[in-house]
């Protein structure tokens, strides 16, 4: 597998739902199964331009997400490759009898798609701030939750989902995001990429956060502590074997997320380290609490999801070992 990082992390020029959308055109344009449902936010998803592309493959079905995801099992079980979009909250929380009964019980292939996670719901406020959906999703048996941090990650991440059959759902920030990696980066399902070694504390980081935890990993260096930094990108399945390498090499872990830190990857990696090595944790993310409104930067900071908030966090689990 190969990981190739950037040397600046300076935020990209290109929107990740842009990339999203190109993604989704070049691979229909090689497969006439690849097709896309939306819930009446095609122009928040920034997929109108594969609707012009490939009018007869794609289905806005209105406010009605849970109706979305049973056309979409239905046009998976005709054997075609659906990519269903709506915001996070409504692709979990209204939409989750629908995903396990009529996908992942059934075992169709469709591929769900959740847009601004967490705090990039911004001014949407708490109500469309899902910070508990990969809860929600990586309960559901058999199911692969994603979160890619950047423009390439996203189009990478987007084209092994079509790939790979399943049910799948994808975190999907839609502004630009810090470029964390180069092209030819290659992504695995189930492990995790290695971006920056370390010997005194390991952040396993994904989404949002993967940024922050190269900031705080530099912050850290200056202060002679050596941090390790993991995009675990797939939540589920986790890779688990990467954070079992963490404990043995660095022997403390923080984990960051955007998203409430109970049953989210903090809770995963917390169920790895009681299961089969012991090792002092931390969480950064939400400390169980709703969104609220207000601007991305404003809200990282009222929830504790910065830079700092890693570096505070790695220190006190170092003190801890």
């Amino acid at each position: 597998m190969i990981v190739k990082i950037s040397k600046t992390h300076a935020t990209g020029d290109k929107e990740l739902r842009k990339e999203f959308c190109e993604t989704l055109i070049s691979m229909a344009e090689q497969d006439e199964r690849v097709v896309v449902l939306d819930a009446d936010l095609m122009n928040a998803a920034g997929t109108k331009p594969f609707r012009e592309a490939f009018p007869e493959r794609t289905f806005d079905c209105g406010v009605q997400e849970a109706n979305m995801i049973g056309v979409a099992a239905g046009l998976s079980s005709r054997g075609f490759i659906p990519f269903a979009h709506t915001f996070g909250p409504f692709a979990s929380r209204r939409a989750c009898d629908q995903i396990f009964m009529s996908c992942a019980y059934a075992k169709q292939n469709v591929k769900i798609v959740g847009s601004d996670p967490g705090i990039t719901a911004a001014l949407n406020g708490g109500t469309h701030m899902p910070f508990e959906d990969i809860g929600i999703m990586s309960t559901i048996p058999e199911m692969t939750v994603v979160e890619p941090c950047d423009a390439v990650a996203v189009r990478e991440v987007t084209r092994l989902a079509k790939e790979t059959c399943g049910t799948w759902y994808m975190r999907l920030h839609r502004k630009p995001a810090p470029v964390i990696y180069e092209d030819g980066t290659e992504f695995q399902v189930g492990k995790a990429n290695l971006l920056r070694d370390g010997k005194d504390v390991t952040v396993v980081a994904a989404g949002y956060l993967v940024a922050e935890a190269l900031k705080a990993a530099e912050l850290l260096e200056t202060e002679g502590i050596s941090a390790r930094v993991l995009d675990m990108w797939c939540i589920k399945p986790l890779d688990e074997e990467a954070v079992l390498n963490a404990v043995k090499d660095t022997g403390a872990i923080v984990t960051a997320e955007n998203h409430n830190v109970r049953n989210g990857l903090g809770s995963a990696v917390a169920s790895v380290l009681a299961l089969h090595e012991s090792a002092p944790l931390e969480m950064v993310g939400v400390q169980d609490e709703f969104g609220e409104v207000g601007a991305v930067s404003y809200l990282a900071e009222r929830f504790g999801m910065t830079a700092e908030t890693i570096v505070q966090k790695a220190k006190k689990v170092i003190r801890r070992k």
